[in-house]
């Protein structure tokens, strides 16, 4: 796309949605007083703070200063020559970068530029003692800085400018899209597995081992140890993230690679061709399989290698997640709706309580769950159980800066994607579509709301705050209104029809059931 359409495309898009200021800024960089010889850099800055100008036209050139030798922790650390009308560049750390934004406000400097690893905004936390803080304050990379210094020399000047960044965009939909995709997907297949299971469950008392196997998987101890587990894991995570953080990332390859593999072989049984089979073992093993696994292995090894590749990792990195989500919600049954509230009622309360509740106990302010997400501030690490979509890059400074990400977690999937993927089991044996068409309905109600209120709020939300009542209280009602509430709360009981299933024929009553 050329500037022109570019710039087209950016004026229609910002007639319709209002704009505010991005995070995302350009420092515009020149060497000896020579425009010829410039360079775009990534910054993130604090808009709250200050505002840029939107384009490099109405930026004011600014002289740059290094003290990176210098901490600017006290104001003898100013040089001699003073720093008035400046940009000063110091190194992060060895005190409060509030603190040394003050003391370059008091020495006169127009911005202060914090050095550091990776481009990443920290909390500014309690900014009572900083009111008067009005200094442009803004994190770029060591190595940009270095970078700088060597392609345009010592005597630098810069312009720094952001751009307005829409407060609604397409990601949203898509994100959507994606999550209401895989919950019905995942769903529907629980109830494909289910009805395959019953033509193949012959013998009535062979149904009922069954049943009471199944029964045994999720009971109320397992789903409350499965919560306390993921609050010593979020805690944990808080604490030693730069650690736990790779056995994340281990876990995600493992189960991304065997949920891809699943749900790709589900597509290639489909299909007649290429079923040649060899025997290994006393097994017989199709030769297509093998090719898929190493196939599906090296899809992980690639996005492993290049994880941290924002521009186009995030795509291997969102199909290995949607085909781990998918195999989730297919083979992780619940037994019933008592388990179902069970489950997604202590789920929520553990996002509300790690999202709204944390940031009342952590030094920083910050809530422990949207920490977590996003990485600790210095990390370039980041936990892999989420779907990525990029915002738009209309313009440089998207080019220029990674690409800021919509975002949403594994668990706000999942969690939800198992009440409808009972709903869908319930209906296989109820002859009906109705609790699952409700149910995800419901979730993309919930999926809607929840962004809504991430709009008007303008923080990260809880999403099963929103997904959890939506989708039980939507189920509670649809079994109400169907009489069936007592057969659909304990569950157990929907899988012995005595009315339809007889022992003669128990493969055609099942079917008829299904078919009704």
């Amino acid at each position: 796309m050329g500037p022109q359409p570019r710039a087209t495309v950016a004026l229609l898009w910002g007639f319709l949605l209002p704009l505010i200021a991005a995070q995302e800024a350009i420092l515009h960089a020149s060497g000896n007083g020579n425009s010829s010889q410039s360079k775009d850099y990534c910054m993130l800055y604090y808009p709250e703070l200050t505002t840029l100008p939107s384009s490099l036209e109405n930026a004011t050139s600014i002289s740059l200063v290094n003290l990176t030798e210098a901490s600017l922790c006290k104001p003898s650390d100013i040089p001699p020559e003073g720093i008035m009308d400046k940009a000063v560049a110091v190194q992060l750390g060895a005190c409060s970068f509030l603190e040394k934004a003050r003391i370059a406000q008091e020495g006169g400097a127009r911005a202060l530029l914090l050095a550091n690893n990776s481009v990443q905004l920290h909390h500014l936390g309690n900014k009572s003692e900083f009111h008067d803080l009005k200094i442009l304050l803004a994190f770029i990379k060591n190595k940009d800085l270095a970078d700088m210094y060597q392609t345009l020399g010592n005597n630098i000047t810069v312009k720094m400018y952001s751009i307005l960044w829409p407060n609604i965009d397409y990601t949203i939909a898509i994100v959507v899209l994606i999550t209401v995709f895989t919950v019905a997907l995942g769903g529907y297949w629980s109830g494909v597995v289910e009805w395959e299971q019953m033509k193949a469950v012959r013998n009535t008392e062979d149904r009922e081992k069954s049943q009471k196997k199944d029964s045994a998987a999720l009971t109320p101890l397992t789903i409350v140890m499965f919560v306390v587990l993921c609050c010593v894991m979020m805690v944990l995570l808080y604490f030693f993230y730069k650690w736990l953080v790779y056995l994340i990332i281990v876990i995600f390859c493992m189960g991304s690679s065997v949920g891809l593999y699943h749900c790709l072989a589900a597509l290639i049984s489909k299909v007649p061709c290429g079923q040649c089979k060899f025997t290994c073992r006393g097994k017989t093993i199709e030769v297509r399989l093998i090719f898929l696994a190493i196939l599906c292995i090296a899809v992980v090894v690639v996005w492993f290698v290049f994880r941290n590749k924002d521009r186009w990792a995030w795509i291997l990195q969102d199909i290995l997640g949607i085909a781990f989500c998918l195999h989730f919600i297919k083979t992780v049954k619940m037994t019933n709706f008592k388990s179902c509230v069970m489950l997604l009622s202590l789920l929520l309360i553990y996002d509300v309580f790690f999202v709204f509740l944390t940031p009342y106990i952590t030094k920083n302010g910050e809530s422990v769950l949207v920490e977590v997400a996003d990485g600790p501030f210095g990390s370039n690490e980041k936990i892999p159980i989420l779907i990525k979509i990029p915002k738009p890059a209309f313009f440089s400074v998207m080019s220029t800066c990674s690409l800021p990400f919509s975002l949403v977690g594994f668990g706000d999937i999942v969690v939800p994607g198992l009440l409808v993927a009972y709903c869908r089991r319930f209906d296989v044996h109820n002859g009906s579509s109705v609790y699952y068409i409700s149910s995800t309905i419901a979730y993309a109600v919930g999926m809607i709301v929840t962004f809504v209120a991430l709009v008007l709020m303008e923080k990260g939300q809880p999403a099963l705050l929103y997904l959890v009542p939506c989708t039980l209280i939507t189920v509670a009602v649809v079994a109400w209104i169907r009489k069936e509430m007592k057969m659909f709360w304990k569950g157990s009981s929907y899988q012995i029809m005595n009315n339809t299933v007889t022992e003669e024929n128990p493969i055609t009553a099942d079917e008829q059931t299904v078919q009704h």
